[in-house]
Parts: structure tokens; C-alpha cells; sequence
């Protein structure tokens, strides 16, 4: 290990720490109340043998899972971790609902803007249209004198 105090775990178990003790990186000096809840929930020698049987990469992902799950046991000795993980999936079962809710609004938002957009288009049109031919009838001017008549389209 390389310092003077042993780690947390091998204080708590009264054990010289060697410096290739694997619970030494994982449970150091400063941090008893880590250990002493995960031997408490799962035994020190088993700690140990999960370690060993993980790639290095991995161990302190499993400390921080194996702290949560003992942490989790000891508020909830019965269901543990999984109180909290059925929790979560009602929350994301809640969440997808309103996700869903959401998008169905979107796609009836999308299909009245394109029917507002087409009877805007078609009342456009069919409305220029007749005042096109009510514009063109109404633009007769008399000039000065009666017989000549002419059309302004304007």
C-alpha cells in the first residue's frame, strides 16, 4: 500500500495491509464507514473474492455498486436495492406515458396546422379568384368621353 495507516478494511478486520491488499484502493484509510457497511451487508472474504474474480477496469464500479446495495439492505433489509429500482421504472413507465401523451398532441397540432394550411390555401385561392373577376368587372373607367371604355387590371 505504501503509507503508514492500514486501509479501512484491514483496520476494522485488525489485519496487518500489504501492499498488494486488494480492498486497500478501494476502501482507504479515510473512509472506515464504506467498509464497515459492505462487511456488514456481504463479508469481508467475499468482497475480496468478487474483487479478485473482476478485471481491475471494473472493481470500482462493483465498490460503488456493492456500497449502494449494502447501503440500500440496511434501510430495507427485505427488497434493498430493488425497492428503488422498481421505483424507477414506474417513474420511467410515468415518464414514456407523457412522452407518448406529448407526441400524439404534437402530430394532431401538425395535422390541424396542415388542414388550417390548406383551407388558408384553398380560401386564397378561391377567394382571389372571385375578386379577380369582381376586381376586373368593377375597373370599367369612362373616360372623357362615353363611347371609349377601357379596362384597367390593376
Amino acid at each position: 500500500m505504501g503509507s503508514e495507516l492500514p486501509c479501512a478494511a484491514c483496520r476494522l478486520l485488525h489485519r496487518k495491509c500489504s501492499p498488494d491488499c486488494i480492498l486497500a484502493p478501494y476502501f482507504p484509510a479515510d473512509q472506515p464507514n464504506k467498509f464497515v457497511i459492505v462487511h456488514k451487508v456481504f463479508g469481508a472474504s467475499n468482497v475480496a473474492k468478487m474483487l479478485q474474480i473482476l478485471a481491475d477496469a471494473t472493481r470500482e464500479d462493483a465498490v460503488k455498486s456493492l456500497v449502494y446495495e449494502a447501503n440500500a439492505r440496511l434501510r430495507d433489509p427485505v427488497y434493498g436495492c430493488t425497492n428503488t429500482i422498481s421505483y424507477l421504472q414506474g417513474c420511467i413507465q410515468q415518464l414514456q406515458s407523457q412522452l407518448k401523451s406529448t407526441q400524439d398532441q404534437v402530430i394532431d397540432s401538425q395535422e390541424q396546422n396542415n388542414l388550417l394550411l390548406q383551407v388558408y390555401k384553398e380560401m386564397s385561392h378561391t377567394h382571389s379568384s372571385s375578386m379577380n373577376s369582381s376586381f376586373i368587372s368593377t375597373t370599367v373607367y369612362q373616360t372623357a368621353s362615353m363611347e371609349n371604355c377601357q379596362i384597367y387590371n390593376i
